[in-house]
């Protein structure tokens, strides 16, 4: 039996408050989460870096002379602390307008790099390596960055309250990973243009280590490091294809979140504030479902009449 309209519409006011305070509660702790995602993604990133330079390519290191190592040092220490500021500032900036603006999406873009002169046709690859580019070269295709842009724009129906809520989370959850895949692209710019990456080696196969699948190999107890072999063929004469091997710097989510317990704890609230919308969005649902159906029979009745 249908409650009265009444009845549903007090209920649709209470659900309407917990939307509210769940907001807030979920806005504030974003607001933590990336305080403290930006002060381990800068301490992770110079560790990082610290890695690539005296594990996976010291005698590139050594190379350098006392003012370059210096010189290389300070952009890391800059790029750092640059990648904490952007963790805070972009993400927040669509918290500060709150849900029910609906804002579009607000994707961090990286500062342009300077232009790499190689291309992917500069190396020969043997054909699995080449496929392995092309793979690569699709992962990095920054059409997909404006996607979400596009498609909120394309958007022109008016959300509920819950519905804004939702797209805001996944907005945050988004430009988070894409801040991270930017700053892990800049960093392994910066140590390719200091002589630390191998000399031939395309930007293509730079981005695709910034967006390469968490599932690649990763090197031994060194997160947010990944591990690539790529194949280059050497001479005319030799057959064998010659393999180099690539430490570059990919920047996960969840090796950052395993790594501070702290970041590790405001996550599992974030799991429960996002289990308790899911919730809140179910029972939500159901009465403005009631209330359709108690409005439509009300309306019924009243344009009825017997013959």
């Amino acid at each position: 039996m249908i409650r009265p309209v009444e009845q549903i519409e007090q209920d649709l006011v209470v659900l309407e408050g917990k939307l509210v305070l769940l907001t807030q509660e979920l806005q504030s702790t974003y607001s933590q989460y990336l305080t403290l995602l930006g002060q381990t993604v800068r301490q992770q990133l110079i560790m990082a870096s610290y890695q690539v330079c005296t594990q996976g390519y010291p005698e590139s290191f050594l190379a350098l002379s006392l003012s370059n190592r210096q010189q290389l040092q300070q952009q890391i220490k800059e790029l750092a602390q640059g990648a904490q500021e952007r963790l805070l500032s972009n993400p927040e900036q669509s918290s500060d307008s709150t849900p029910d603006s609906t804002p579009e999406s607000e994707e961090s873009k990286p500062s342009t790099p300077e232009q790499l002169e190689l291309d992917s046709d500069d190396l020969p690859f043997p054909t699995n390596q080449k496929q392995l580019l092309r793979a690569f070269e699709m992962l990095v295709n920054l059409s997909d960055l404006t996607d979400a842009s596009e498609n909120t724009q394309s958007k022109k129906k008016e959300l509920t309250k819950l519905e804004q809520l939702l797209e805001w989370q996944e907005q945050q959850e988004k430009a988070i990973v894409k801040t991270l895949q930017h700053i892990s692209l800049e960093a392994n710019h910066l140590l390719h243009k200091n002589g630390m990456l191998p000399e031939k080696l395309s930007t293509a196969v730079l981005e695709a280590a910034a967006k390469v699948e968490s599932s690649a190999e990763t090197t031994a107890s060194s997160p947010n490091l990944l591990n690539l072999m790529m194949g280059t063929d050497s001479d005319e004469d030799d057959e064998d294809p010659k393999i180099t091997r690539i430490i570059a710097i990919h920047l996960r989510l969840s090796e950052i979140e395993f790594a501070d317990p702290a970041l590790n704890v405001g996550r599992n609230q974030i799991r429960q504030l996002t289990a308790k919308l899911n919730k809140l969005g179910k029972r939500y649902t159901k009465v403005q479902r009631e209330q359709a159906v108690a409005l439509a029979e009300a309306a019924w009745r009243s344009s009825w009449w017997d013959d």
